[in-house]
């Protein structure tokens, strides 16, 4: 699943607004960077379409409407691997606004039938990193992996206001922990499929990508990433001076790019556990992607997403002019307040560029 238009109409402080996540062909764009100064919507925008997708639409308070106005969210999402054969968009709107149409009420059911489909059979996968994420000191813990790596609930959110939800410590160690572990645990060659059978999980898959996905990423700041203690099962990566290091005594923009990772791969392999998690489709939302970064790593940060999962739509809200301009042509969406009024603009390809 990948995402293709959202509108936003009574969503303050837009008003209306038609992002486009297309490139010039019809085709999905894999890489997109919301630009824009404090205050402009940037976590907004993504609040929307967090609530507005196959499996998962809710009236979210967070979206504030405009001028006694209901916030009304509509957005396409090209499914993809979720389902080959349709070769249109499926439109997502959220709850409440009554069908004035039978071309409306053909979407609700169209729409009802794809959350029912979500709920029941998984996939649709969807992932936002909060700009309030931070990282506690625990040690790894793991309790019921069927139930808990091996699971993914599309009816999941994203807690944009609670610290505590925020914290990804646990589920980074976590994701580590159960890649390395499973993969060490598989046999050597994996079950045949069954004749009508679902196909056969392959968990080296998952430690490959993994381990191989991580250490690339790291290599940003200078680590490099060894695999876990075998006493502790903690994770273990190395300076370039040769000194071993834990996670939780990593440079605080490290460990950020280890969750971006970690956390990416494990929601694809719960969703998609028979596809290698590098080739696996699911739309990844960061918010203040460049948060602890410095400016090297900023204009390395999306091309190495990009070319290590090459199934991930990333879509980064951003201030800095030095993660927006790592982007490619048409990638970049500038939010901008040009007047004292409360309304924000949207800016697309060459005017998005002009500050």
């Amino acid at each position: 699943m990948l995402l293709a238009h959202a509108t936003l109409c009574g969503v303050a402080p837009f008003g209306e607004l038609d992002a486009d996540f297309c490139t010039e062909h019809g085709e999905p764009r894999m890489v997109t960077v919301v630009h824009g100064g404090a205050g402009v919507g940037k976590t907004t925008l993504l609040q929307a379409l967090a609530c507005t997708r196959p499996g998962h639409t809710t009236v979210t308070s967070s979206l504030a409407g405009l001028d006694e106005q209901a916030p009304r969210v509509q957005c396409a999402w090209h499914l993809g691997q979720d389902d080959p054969s349709r070769p249109h968009p499926l439109e997502v709107s959220t709850p409440g606004g009554s069908p004035t149409s039978d071309e409306a009420a053909l979407q609700r059911r169209e729409q009802a039938l794809y959350d029912r489909r979500a709920r029941e059979q998984g996939g649709f996968v969807f992932l936002m990193f909060p700009a309030n994420r931070w990282f506690s000191r625990q040690a790894v813990s793991m309790h019921a992996p069927q139930r808990t790596m091996m699971r993914y609930d599309v009816r999941s959110t994203t807690a944009f206001d609670q610290a505590s939800s925020a914290d990804l410590t646990r589920e980074t160690k976590q994701a580590l922990a159960y890649a390395a572990i499973a993969s060490a645990l598989a046999p050597p060659r994996p079950r045949e499929r069954a004749a009508g059978g679902p196909a056969p999980v392959d968990p080296r898959r998952l430690g490959h990508a993994m381990h191989e996905t991580i250490d690339e990423v790291v290599q940003l700041t200078g680590f490099r990433y060894e695999g876990l203690d075998p006493l502790s099962f903690e994770p273990r990566f190395v300076s370039a001076g040769g000194r071993v290091l834990a996670f939780d005594a990593l440079p605080t923009r490290t460990r950020h790019l280890v969750a971006y990772v970690a956390l990416t791969i494990k929601t694809l392999w719960a969703a998609y556990p028979s596809v290698d998690p590098r080739e696996a489709e699911g739309v990844v939302a960061i918010d203040d992607a460049d948060l602890h970064q410095d400016a090297h790593v900023q204009a390395e940060l999306l091309p190495t997403l990009r070319r290590t999962l090459l199934g991930v739509q990333w879509i980064a809200t951003t201030a800095s002019p030095q993660l927006a301009a790592s982007a490619g042509p048409g990638q970049v969406l500038a939010l901008r307040r040009l007047t004292q009024s409360d309304r924000v603009s949207l800016f697309v390809d060459q005017q998005a560029r002009t500050h």
